[in-house]
């Protein structure tokens, strides 16, 4: 996996301990592009650092299962998958946030919690290291039926794309980023992340927007009744 200027393909190339990131709602999938902008003091100074070392950061949401402590709001109960992501733009606004961007590496599943020091989370994990692979699995992806439905999605909520681009994206770019674009609930964003593979992740994508068109329909028969 070839990220910025950076290229991760054994275990050793990632580290051993990274800093988490909590984001609910947000997905983050190998090869795609998280834009952040960040504010809160705790996240600016876990940035700083990710900036002075190996620009990784590992993107999870908080977990759909797991209570969280209330007596700790600030260490919610997380999901066990993530991603990790590379610091690859960064700009400071001029007001002390920071705008940037992440590329996604590998997912991972998180061990045990390393470090307490920091005002920010640290966790060692277990890295998905079929993500780094360079294999193809590209052609196992029903593209007619995934632009089937993009294609029913767009027209129901009467959205334009350029179709050119999805025409010319692989099959890899175009589910992956139409699994980051969706706007799905954290469960759904959730079992996207956690598909074993591609031509998984697409078959879950086309049922979960199929299901988004059924119930879209049902309100509008609804509301004509």
């Amino acid at each position: 996996m070839h990220v910025g200027n950076a290229r991760y393909v054994k275990r050793e190339d990632l580290p051993e301990v990274m800093p988490v990131f909590p984001l609910t709602g947000a997905l983050l999938l190998p090869g795609g592009q998280l834009p952040l902008n960040i504010f809160e003091p705790r996240y600016l100074a876990m940035f700083d650092a990710a900036l002075a070392g190996d620009r990784l950061i590992g993107v999870v949401q908080p977990s759909l299962l797991e209570p969280s402590d209330a007596s700790d709001p600030l260490r919610p109960a997380l999901s066990s998958v993530g991603c990790l992501g590379r610091i690859t733009s960064f700009a400071e606004t001029g007001d002390g946030r920071y705008i940037l961007s992440l590329s996604g590496v590998c997912r991972f599943r998180l061990l045990d919690e390393a470090d307490d020091s920091q005002p920010y989370r640290m966790f060692r994990f277990a890295p998905f290291m079929s993500d780094l692979s360079e294999e193809d699995d590209e052609a196992s992806v029903d593209r007619r039926e995934l632009l089937r439905v993009f294609r029913a999605y767009l027209d129901a909520n009467k959205l334009e794309v350029d179709w050119d681009s999805v025409g010319r994206a692989g099959n890899r770019t175009l589910v992956n980023s139409l699994s980051m674009m969706s706007p799905f609930g954290p469960a759904e964003k959730q079992a996207l992340l956690e598909a074993p593979d591609l031509k998984t992740r697409a078959e879950t994508l086309i049922a979960i927007t199929e299901i988004m068109l059924a119930r879209g329909l049902a309100d509008t028969d609804t509301i004509l009744q």
